[in-house]
């Protein structure tokens, strides 16, 4: 699957003190290491990549205004997807955006373009099938299989990022991939 290009602003680091430079120069790294991945899964979780990338530059914000408790994270790429998943939970409870437009649309997976006419209708209806039972998934099963896909997250990132155990992540993927399957074979 292709991920969208990703253009997020980041603003240039305000001269404060040499520790709080390290530490920004830290956040900047790492933010731009995830970025692509980041707003990737953003998209998909929001159905837009311009709700990804304005997600994204919150993320980067909410991240920004706190990166003095930086220093207590032990996985900041971790830490960014966590925040960067609240600000996509926080669109998603946002009554304004519910009015203007659906949660998640037909543009959750970009279309790649086919190699011929039968392999593009193939892959088409791979592709409605597979959007047809993402929607179906439960919203943490979602996030999981997400971050896993296209994250490309180790299942102990993901469990650090939701403060679940790890355990319960597997479990969450493994029936998130059942479904997926069941429902691709049912289509069968």
């Amino acid at each position: 699957m292709s991920r969208p290009a990703s253009t997020v602003c980041v603003p240039p680091a305000a001269p404060v003190s040499n520790e709080s430079d390290n530490m920004g120069e830290v956040l900047l790294r790492a933010f731009n290491d995830a970025r692509e991945e980041l707003v990737g899964t953003l998209w998909y979780l929001l159905g837009s990549q311009e709700d990804a990338q304005d997600a994204a530059q919150e993320a980067f914000l909410r991240c920004w205004r706190t990166q003095d408790s930086l220093a207590d994270v032990q996985n900041v790429r971790a830490w960014i997807f966590r925040v960067a998943l609240n600000v996509a939970k926080d669109l998603h409870r946002s009554a304004w955006r519910r009015r203007v437009k659906p949660l998640i649309g037909a543009e959750l997976m970009p279309l790649v373009a086919p190699t011929s006419p039968t392999d593009g209708v193939e892959e088409q209806e791979s592709l409605d099938l597979l959007r047809a039972a993402l929607m179906h998934l439960r919203p943490e099963e979602k996030e999981v299989f997400l971050l896993r896909q296209n994250g490309e997250l180790t299942y102990e990132q993901i469990a650090e990022i939701h403060n679940r155990p790890v355990g319960t992540v597997k479990t969450q993927m493994r029936s998130a991939l059942q479904k997926l399957r069941k429902a691709l074979a049912s289509a069968d």
